[in-house]
This record gives C-alpha cells, structure tokens and sequence, in this order.
C-alpha cells in the first residue's frame, strides 16, 4: 500500500511537471500574429502623429519670422530716426548697438536676410539725410502655410 501511494504521487508530480512545461512553453513570447498587430497599430499611430508635428515645426518657424522680421524693422526705423539716415545693412544696426546680433532666418537657418534699399523720395524721417535700408525680407523662396512667398512677408 505504501508502495502505491508512492508510485500515485510520482505519477501526479510527474503529470504536473510537465504541465507546467507545456505553459511555460505557451507564455514564453508573443506569436508573429500579436508582433505584426502591434506593429501595424504603431505605424498608424505613426502615420497620424507625423503630419501634425510637421506643421507645428513650420507654424513655429512662421511665427519667428514674424518676430524676427518686426524686431528687424523696428531697430531700421529706430536707426534711421536717431541717426538722421539710413542704415547702410544690417550691420550697420548691429555696430551702433541696435540689435545684439543678426539672427538667423528661421526658414534658411542663416543670417541672409535681404534688405530693401530706400527708392527715391522714400525717407523714414523728415530730417533724414542718406537713404539707407528701409526694409528687410526672408532670404526664403519657399511658400508659407498661407500660400504667400516668406520673400514677400
């Protein structure tokens, strides 16, 4: 009897072990199936999330032009009241301390703005002397969101 309970509980610890191998064996890792499905959702997602981060990075480039561009105009105008002429360039704003430095065109990523020369009877200020620039533009020939040329802003 001692005997049959012995070879009974081998036979049970024996049927359980490989039980248990057999569901390890399940659970280990995912099938190609679940791989492919979890693939195919993040390229959705990815396919969604990209065109909407695009056009946050060109509305933020928009939006530093604009403030580039009315710095850069309002230090012109400044100039040209105080100095009784016009700036020459912009370096001319940046050597009289207009502005700290030139930045860079959001749209070139480079300090190629292009100035507008004074056209003739054109002055800023009544007592002013020498034509200078009177205006500044995007180097940019690309088109903004709105479909006008940056070069035109």
């Amino acid at each position: 009897m001692i005997e049959n309970l012995q070879t009974r509980d081998q036979r049970l610890w024996t049927r359980t072990k490989s039980a248990r191998g057999k569901s390890r064996r399940r659970t280990r890792g995912f099938t190609l199936l679940e791989l492919i499905i979890v693939m195919a959702i993040i390229a959705i997602l990815l396919e969604i999330a990209i065109p909407i981060y695009s056009r946050s990075i060109l509305a933020t480039r928009e939006r530093a032009l604009r403030t580039d561009l009315a710095s850069l105009r309002q230090a012109i105008w400044r100039f040209t009241l105080d100095k009784q002429k016009g700036p020459q360039g912009l370096d001319d704003l940046r050597a009289a301390g207009y502005i700290g430095e030139i930045p860079n065109d959001p749209m070139t990523d480079k300090p190629d703005w292009e100035p507008e020369p004074a056209q003739e009877n054109v002055l800023l200020s009544p007592d002013q002397q020498d034509p200078g620039i009177t205006d500044v533009h995007s180097a940019s020939n690309a088109t903004s969101s709105d479909g006008t040329a940056y070069s035109s802003w």
